[in-house]
């Protein structure tokens, strides 16, 4: 493993002080107030007021916390400080944005969460609940292109769909999180919400009752190899099939962010093509394009042509959305999949494992480059290359040593001479 260097997400080296990724993001925020508000408050900050730097963080020996908050939960670390321990926010003077466009349904949540409120939770723990909450509507809007839950569960007659859809939700949330607590966590809060509109009478029934108890042993998370990363690529039969197998294989990216690819996060005339986003859940910003630049120069100049484009490279046919929905390229990439005959453990592989390929890729060729510096380590009398990758190299060597390292297991896995 490697440190990294800001132009490839996602992996990074930091000591296992703690066992940070069996922590809850409940037993995150008990950390945060237990262990590093009092060293915060200590050195003269509001533990209250002033988020930690990263740099902080490494420091005092919490450098794990970034890698499980992102990898584990799904959130940045501004976003873990901000939305989940409640540092810096005042949730009475800012409106929660919930991401869904059922106004009726905010209402109810936000009458919900004021009945918390009275009772004795923690406001961190509330703002966990809301981010739980918040995900699951906005998955179930774009799989069933409303977030009306409380009209669906007023007749029982409703009953058998609404468990079907309120699963289907599940079923994508079981696929995005990692672990079981967090799974729990998510049905847990759902099933309060649903019991809160039965209760108060806005409901007839409780569609969570019946299914995803998730009390399975965690799974480990399987990857596509080289061969089958190269089996979709061959199968891919248009340039859109062909950026959806780039851009979780090949880019490393989820598949909500490369739903939302835009023009304007492609810089193709640089001396290092790249993607550039504003913020990313998986770390830095910008991600390298060592393979694909003509699939999406062809991709641009097909868009071109259409009246109005917007600049999605995934624009939605459903003209009240921008572009189109994660789940829809998931649906996409199993399609492709099946077509190639490609399993993984005897099931369909998701987009999810395709993201895999790339993590395993890149941690590959980490390794390589630590090896090509073990050598030169020993000259300077280390025993640790990756003093030398971290402090002898610089920059753009770094970069010019990864890049070159994931030449090659691209190369392997999409069967490409990439120095054309």
């Amino acid at each position: 493993m490697g440190t990294h260097t800001g132009f490839f997400p996602g992996i990074s080296v930091s000591e296992r002080t703690y066992n940070w990724s069996r922590k809850s993001l409940d037993e995150l925020v008990d950390f945060y107030e237990h262990e590093i508000a009092p060293e915060r408050r200590r050195e003269g900050y509001d533990p209250n007021e002033d988020i930690p730097s990263y740099q902080w963080l490494v420091d005092h020996g919490y450098s794990g916390l970034q890698y499980t908050v992102r990898e584990h939960h799904g959130m940045t670390l501004s976003e873990f400080f901000e939305r989940t321990v409640g540092i810096g926010e005042d949730e009475t003077d800012v409106a929660y944005e919930w991401g869904i466009e059922t106004e009726q349904v905010i209402e109810y949540l936000e009458q919900y969460f004021r009945s918390q409120q009275r009772g004795a939770a923690a406001e961190s723990t509330l703002q966990s609940k809301r981010s739980r909450i918040a995900e699951f509507l906005r998955h179930y809007e774009d799989l069933h292109g409303t977030a009306a839950i409380v009209s669906r569960i007023t007749d029982v007659a409703d009953q058998p769909k609404e468990i079907q859809r309120v699963t289907a939700v599940f079923d994508v949330l079981d696929e995005e999180l990692e672990s079981n607590d967090s799974k729990r966590r998510y049905r847990s809060d759902i099933d309060d919400l649903y019991n809160w509109f039965v209760d108060r009478g806005y409901g007839a029934f409780n569609p969570v009752r019946y299914d995803h108890e998730w009390n399975v042993p965690k799974r480990d998370n399987p990857a596509l190899s080289p061969e089958q990363v190269g089996q979709l690529a061959a199968t891919s039969d248009n340039i859109e099939e062909d950026l959806i197998v780039l851009g979780l294989c090949a880019w490393g990216l989820r598949r909500s962010e490369l739903a939302n690819l835009n023009v304007q996060n492609i810089e193709l005339q640089a001396d290092s093509a790249h993607l550039a986003f504003d913020t990313r859940k998986n770390g830095p910003g910008t991600v390298a394009l060592i393979y694909g630049q003509d699939v999406l120069n062809a991709r641009i100049s097909q868009l071109s042509d259409r009246e109005e484009w917007n600049g999605y490279l995934f624009p939605s046919p459903d003209a009240r959305r921008d572009h189109v929905t994660g789940e829809t390229l998931n649906r996409r990439f199993k399609s492709i999949a099946a077509r190639a005959d490609v399993r993984v453990r005897n099931e369909r592989p998701t987009s999810k494992m395709g993201r895999r390929f790339w993590y395993s890729a890149y941690a590959d060729a980490v390794e390589a480059v630590i090896e090509r510096l073990q050598s030169v380590a020993h000259e300077q009398g280390s025993s640790d290359p990756m003093v030398v990758f971290r402090n002898y190299l610089s920059e753009e060597k770094r970069r010019e040593y990864l890049r070159d390292a994931m030449q090659d297991r691209l190369a392997e896995a999409f069967d490409l001479d990439l120095e054309q």
